[in-house]
């Protein structure tokens, strides 16, 4: 079950594209924080949506904003990903134990061993504001993150 609007988040400590630790909650209190779950990397769809965010990066990610871009791939993986796209954010790597972050958010399929798109927008107190949950093939529209934030 998918987490709803108005519900805290569960925390979750993963690593990033560099091997570090990453907790949710460090940035309570602090900033919103936008959280993306995307499939692979190296897909022609999560290509598109996590090179958009690149460009708009100041838009999600900033003094009052954190943007945690999460997959199912390997850190190494993400690292390579990263390098070659020239993603400046942090990739989060939901690896091991497989998809347990994403089954915690309700984003895992488990027939595809996948998150879904699933996107959550978080305030500093960490509670769900926003969010969609789009199927493997459809892109989700960046202009709705945008406006989300607008509002907290």
């Amino acid at each position: 079950m998918t987490i709803e609007v108005g519900s805290r988040v569960p925390d979750f400590q993963l690593k990033d594209n560099h091997g570090r630790t990453v907790r949710l909650s460090e940035f309570r209190g602090e900033k919103n924080v936008v959280l993306v779950f995307y499939p692979f990397a190296f897909t022609g769809v999560c290509t598109g949506e996590l090179c958009a965010l690149r460009d708009e990066l100041p838009r999600f990610e900033n003094e009052d904003t954190q943007l945690l871009a999460v997959s199912n791939d390997s850190i190494h993986t993400l690292r390579v990903f990263a390098e070659q796209e020239g993603l400046e954010y942090p990739l989060l790597s939901d690896f091991w134990p497989h998809g347990e972050t994403s089954r915690a958010y309700g984003v895992f399929d488990e027939d595809k061993g996948c998150a879904v798109r699933g996107t959550f927008v978080i305030d500093k107190a960490g509670v769900v504001r926003w969010s969609v949950v789009n199927g493997l093939p459809d892109a989700r529209d960046l202009n709705d993150y945008v406006k989300a934030l607008e509002a907290l």
